[in-house]
């Protein structure tokens, strides 16, 4: 894959997660606004976020991480990469069917060790039901991650890209319909869950068929290559348990404080925007393709698209993080606060948005570095490193909550992100020139800060100018998308200015890419 390839897919993964994230932010939008971030929606927010923990655990943080250089690999060497892809279908489904089942047992110890804090109140049994209803979703959005592994080894990105929106759309559905009708729109909700990931699985299934690669049921068997990636994706899987460990400190601390849980989902939506149009899609497009070269042996041009992917993604994340840090308020009470939500919700949540956009670029970098290590099949690397950017995210939330209360787990979320990052770098550098960023991405960095900065002070003025139609009913929407697209237009000219971002580039991209 060329790196002006590399930058299409990476645009198409970008334009499919944003319209998931739109389509995220109205769904998470209509749920505050229906049950407020009282007992309801904090065990909504346990309940999905358990299977989704899982889904990181087994699939994402590990079964894709080892498949996807393995299998990329047979493709490149002409090997049989279908049977092998069945062989880890079948493996991976027989783990996830047994979990589903032992985790339905022992739901109520798995919403303690999740929220200690609910225990002996109205969130903790409505948790426990809640997660029951929601864990199959691990069994069908797993196969589904692995069979979106699959498709962006082969290059294509879109399906895999869109199958969020469609959650998001079917579970929008769901709210709006128990509400129209006057049901229960927290059980509407949690039901529509499962539902969602089985239309998710059918749709990414649907899509590797066409691609000529076709999944079907099949014994499990513990094949020489089945047992090799089990090797390689146990220290995969660590490094993911250890990154949902963080989640969980965080989420044990914010348990003891009442409302804050609601406060931390709702302002972890809001960062995970940049994140997952920029940094996951980056993460999503640089992983096949730095396989591919390593096996090839195109060590320069691995270089040229691990710089290439850094850039554009510092290029487009260091300005959110900066709007993220110096306009909050505007950002969380027009998209959050009606009905239910209210004003102090807002200024919570606004707290800990900031707090979390100090550590955007530092969860980007990630996404970008630790590609670096999985193309080379090397999961223990990046698991020591997590292991200690979990003592530090530990050490600081429980250490600092006695002092700041809740936001603790937004500074040691934040904290722990630069931590890994920072080790991710300097570790990086014993794998070779590909993985130093070249020139050309060392002179860009300043020229992005410069104009994130002149964006910075832009932002400042405008939200003093339109302080007044932020505040007014029907008015907010059109001031916070003047406010975004000012700042957006302003950046966009001084990057131009500074050589930060070249438009002419993109364009290219978008022409030679599709």
């Amino acid at each position: 894959m060329k790196p002006i390839r590399l930058m299409a897919g990476v645009l198409t993964v970008g334009v499919w997660t944003l319209a998931s994230r739109v389509l995220g932010f109205a769904r998470d939008a209509a749920i505050l606004a229906l049950l407020g971030t009282g007992p309801l929606y904090e065990a909504y927010v346990v309940a999905f976020r358990l299977p989704n923990m899982f889904r990181r655990f087994f699939a994402e943080g590990a079964f894709n991480t080892a498949f996807v250089p393995m299998f990329s690999k047979k493709l490149e060497g002409g090997e049989d990469a279908e049977a092998f892809a069945r062989e880890a279908f079948a493996g991976l489904a027989a783990v996830l069917l047994a979990l589903t089942l032992l985790a339905q047992i022992a739901m109520p110890w798995l919403i303690y060790a999740m929220a200690s804090g609910f225990a002996g109140g109205e969130e903790f049994d409505l948790s426990v039901e809640f997660a029951r209803i929601a864990f199959p979703y691990i069994l069908f959005i797993s196969l589904a991650a692995l069979l979106s592994g699959v498709l962006n080894a082969t290059g294509r990105f879109a399906a895999a890209a869109a199958a969020p929106v469609l959650l998001n759309v079917l579970l929008i559905g769901a709210i709006a319909g128990a509400h129209l009708m006057g049901g229960d729109v927290a059980r509407a909700l949690v039901w529509a869950i499962p539902v969602a990931g089985v239309a998710q699985l059918a749709l990414v299934g649907m899509a590797a068929r066409r691609a000529g690669f076709s999944m079907r049921l099949q014994r499990p068997r513990l094949s020489p290559e089945l047992r090799r990636l089990v090797r390689i994706a146990v220290p995969a899987a660590l490094a993911g348990g250890v990154v949902q460990v963080n989640l969980l400190v965080g989420q044990q601390v914010a348990s003891y404080f009442d409302r804050a849980v609601g406060w931390l989902y709702a302002a972890d939506r809001l960062y995970q925007l940049p994140l997952g149009v920029v940094g996951i899609a980056v993460g999503i497009v640089l992983l096949p393709d730095l396989s591919r070269r390593l096996r090839a042996g195109d060590d320069a041009g691995g270089r040229e698209a691990f710089s290439r992917a850094g850039e554009i993604a510092l290029a487009l994340t260091v300005p959110c993080a900066v709007a993220l840090v110096l306009i909050p308020l505007p950002l969380v009470s027009v998209l959050f606060e009606r009905g239910q939500a209210t004003a102090d919700d807002s200024a919570a949540i606004a707290v800990a948005v900031a707090i979390y956009g100090l550590g955007l670029p530092a969860f980007v970098l990630q996404k970008i570095l630790q590609p670096l290590f999985f193309a080379r099949e090397d999961t223990r690397t990046p698991f020591r490193y997590a292991v200690w950017a979990m003592i530090v995210n530990a050490v600081l939330a429980v250490g600092l909550a006695p002092l700041v209360g809740w936001i603790a787990a937004a500074i040691a979320t934040t904290a722990a992100g630069w931590a890994l990052a920072a080790m991710l770098a300097v570790g990086g550098r014993r794998l070779g020139p590909v993985a130093r960023f070249d020139d050309r991405f060392r002179g860009r960095v300043w020229r992005i800060l410069a104009a994130s900065a002149v964006m910075g002070a832009a932002l400042m003025g405008l939200e003093l100018l339109l302080g007044p139609a932020l505040a007014m009913g029907g008015w907010r929407w059109l001031a916070l998308l003047a406010l975004v697209g000012g700042g957006a237009a302003v950046y966009l000219a001084a990057a131009q200015v500074l050589g930060a971002l070249r438009l002419a580039e993109l364009r290219a991209t978008l022409r030679r890419g599709g």
